[in-house]
């Protein structure tokens, strides 16, 4: 699925009442809502900003590994650089 500017009839980044991280929700046309957390966020803009900018990177993978430890704070299921 390629989502296009046109597919998306809203796009709202807020800290919903009672919570303490960022929620981003992107509303498609035909009413489909996609719900991300801040951490979803933080590792696309990352890999983004990362491609975009270095002059030699042209590709930056990320993938889910559950960790056993961790720093404190840190969730449990985290997107790393393969």
């Amino acid at each position: 699925m390629i989502l296009r500017n046109e597919d998306i009839k809203e796009l709202i980044t807020e800290i919903p009442e009672g919570h303490k991280h960022l929620r981003t929700t992107i509303v498609l046309q035909d009413g489909t809502e996609l719900i991300f957390q801040e951490a979803t966020i933080a590792n696309l803009v990352r890999a983004y900003t990362t491609v975009k900018t270095h002059p030699t990177i042209k590709k930056v993978i990320l993938k889910g590994k559950k960790l056993i430890e961790r720093k404190d704070g840190y969730a449990e299921w985290q997107l790393l650089e393969e």
